[in-house]
């Protein structure tokens, strides 16, 4: 008898060990090669460097950012996993991103034109001093929906590049719904500052000085480097350029 409880004390013992390493979530970086290796790349072997930003919420602000490098034996991480705000509603599901929803977009995007207060930036990547005159239009019935502007504009709505505050002291554009623009699907989705590393945004991704200007000393245009971006689930449905 006491045997037989041995042996079923084992069985048991043993069934929620792999229970609970089933349950025990992947590590950031393991999770950022999954979502890496879901990803189809087909002819896009000039991707050389991809920022992965995911939450495991759908509807949580609070996000993990992973950058990546690609070399002759696959992706490696380059940094250690930064934690990053993005919409107040999280991520929208795929091709669902609407103007005013409080939402990231899900995707893969280029990262474009960086905006910055300073002078100068430590950064390979193109950039201009924002000026006082500097905005993004939101108004989907403007002609400049989702694009730059300097100086007057005839739109209801935009945001101004230059602000009190230092969010947008560094400020990349991320390129969704910007080639072709699409009215009402979104605008403004940037890459930029918070203080703490994980609060909330209107779409964008934000995280702290100290880790933006690494991740830009980091960044090089002759790498093309690209925004993976969503929901972990979404991102391991397998996206495609």
């Amino acid at each position: 008898m006491i045997l037989k409880v041995s042996k079923i004390s084992i069985v048991v013992v043993f069934a929620l060990l792999m229970a609970a390493c089933k349950a025990t979530p992947d590590k950031p970086e393991k999770m950022g090669h999954k979502i890496l290796e879901s990803i189809q790349w087909p002819d896009r072997y000039d991707v050389l460097q991809t920022l992965v930003v995911f939450n495991t919420e759908a509807d949580d602000h609070q996000a993990i950012l992973l950058a990546y490098e690609k070399s002759g034996e696959g992706w490696r991480p380059v940094f250690s996993a930064i934690p990053a705000g993005i919409g107040e509603n999280g991520f929208a599901p795929i091709n669902e991103k609407v103007e005013g929803d409080g939402k990231s977009p899900t995707g893969i995007f280029a990262l474009g034109q960086l905006y910055t207060y300073p002078d100068s930036a430590d950064t390979k990547m193109p950039y201009q001093k924002t000026t006082a005159e500097d905005k993004w239009i939101d108004d989907p019935e403007s002609e400049n929906y989702n694009q730059f502007v300097r100086g007057k504009t005839q739109a209801r709505s935009y945001e101004n590049l230059l602000l009190k505050s230092d969010a947008y002291k560094y400020c990349m554009v991320i390129e969704y719904n910007t080639n072709p623009v699409v009215k009402g699907k979104g605008s403004a989705i940037f890459f930029h500052l918070n203080k703490t590393g994980n609060e909330p945004t209107a779409g964008c991704v934000a995280i702290t000085e100290e880790n933006m200007l690494r991740v830009l000393t980091w960044l090089n245009p002759k790498s093309n480097p690209h925004i993976i971006m969503g929901n972990k689930d979404d991102l391991l449905s397998g996206l495609s350029f």
